[in-house]
This record gives structure tokens, sequence and C-alpha cells, in this order.
């Protein structure tokens, strides 16, 4: 009797999950995050344009993820700044293989910095420096108010900057490798940041580290945004510190 009622239980909480997820219309897929896959989606009740990030659970996992948590757990302590993208809702579903998934229901921003930069370079142009300089004020902020709350965010790059290219808000997304740090610093992975952002320290080896490797990243932006070119392009770590020692 007893495990017919639990079975009871597993089949209402699969009902559930799926429901959930009955809520919304896949779209598109528009990318891939640290940790798993993005679509563009539609709110069936109220037509509203969102990003779902998809996080499969793995079978040899008990519960949620880790890493999944930590990057929940992050985005809700950083939910007043209005330069972190907006994390709306947390739903459980199922794959078409049947798989358990969750879904983290984010705010939809039409473009990103990356594909902003590329527009401009395909067409010989250069970005305003207003606009430069309204884009870099909201990424400091941003990080500013990240730093302030203690928090590394560790994957800083074009592609990870949102924004709505009519009003040019800018969004920092894609917490994924992001850590909560204290004082005295603790030990870190060095295996972090794309390679074209990754400070020098990190790219040595360095495992104590602070909010200087988020700063590094903002300024390789930077210098992007100005130069419509990445600043140090490397496709390897000597040769990323080969680039910065010839700089």
């Amino acid at each position: 009797e007893r495990e017919r009622e639990r079975e009871r239980e597993m089949d209402k909480e699969e009902v559930i999950a799926v429901s959930a997820m009955d809520a919304f219309e896949k779209l598109e897929k528009v990318g891939e995050g640290t940790y798993g896959k993005v679509y563009r989606a539609r709110e069936k009740a109220t037509g509203n344009i969102v990003a779902l990030k998809k996080t499969r659970l793995h079978e040899d996992e008990e519960g949620v993820p880790s890493t999944t948590l930590r990057e929940i757990s992050i985005l809700r302590m950083l939910a007043r700044d209005p330069h972190i993208v907006r994390l709306m809702d947390v739903k459980q579903g199922l794959s078409k293989e049947g798989k358990t998934v969750l879904y983290l229901v984010f705010e939809y921003m039409d473009t990103d910095v990356k594909k902003y930069i590329r527009s401009f370079r395909q067409t010989g142009g250069n970005i305003p420096p207003q606009t430069i300089k309204s884009l870099m004020y909201q990424l400091c902020k941003g990080m500013a108010f990240c730093h302030g709350h203690g928090v590394l965010h560790r994957d800083l790059k074009p592609h990870n900057l949102l924004m709505d290219p009519k009003t040019m808000r800018l969004k920092i997304a894609d917490l994924g490798l992001a850590r909560a740090f204290t004082l005295p610093m603790k030990k870190y992975t060095h295996e972090i940041l794309t390679l074209w952002y990754r400070a020098p320290e990190v790219l040595l080896g360095a495992t104590h580290y602070s909010t200087a490797v988020d700063m590094w990243s903002v300024g390789c932006i930077f210098a992007e945004l100005v130069t419509n070119q990445a600043i140090f392009a490397g496709d390897s770590e000597l040769q990323q510190l080969l680039h910065k020692r010839v700089c």
C-alpha cells in the first residue's frame, strides 16, 4: 500500500512538471550558456516573450546540480539591480526522451553585445562613442553591484551581455560560473573565463584571485567596442600570454 501511494505521488509530480512547461511555447533556440541551452519562448497566458534556459538533471546526481542551485541563488541575491538579467521563475519539466529537466525562466532581451559589435564590423562602421559610453557605464554599474555583494562573475564576454538595441539597455547574464566570495579569498579553479577575456594571473594558473579578473574582462570588452575586434584573440593560453606581452 505504501509503495502504491509513493507511485501515485511520483505520477502526480510528473503531471505537475509537464503541465508547468505547457504554460510556454518554445519558439527557437537562441544559444547555449555555460550549463544549458537557451530558448526564446512565449508565455501562453500573457503572450510575453521570455528566455528559457534548460538544464538537464543527470540521473547519477541526487537532486538539482550544485552549479544550477548556485546560479539560482546568486541571481536571486542580485535581483534588485537593473543591470543583471532578471530570473522570473524556475520550472521543472520533461524532455522528449522523458528525462527530468529544469527550466530557468528569464526576461528576454533581443540581442547581445557580441552580435551588436558584429553588425558594425560587417558594415565597416564604428559604434558611436556615446553608445560605447552608455554600455560601459551600465556594465560597470552592474559589476560594481556584483562585487559589492560579494559575487565574482568569472565569465564576462560580449556574448554574455544582453541588450535591447532600441533602448540600449544592457544586462549581465549567464552566471553559471559565478561564485560568492569572502575575505580571506578561497582557492578557485583557474579553468574559467573564455580564453580571449582571461586575466594574465588566471592564464598563469593562479587559484587565488579576486574582482580584478572580472575588471580585466571589462577592459577587453571596452577595447572590442571601440575597435570592433577582440584585442587578445589567441587560440591557446600561451598565445594569449604572448599577445599581452607584445601589447
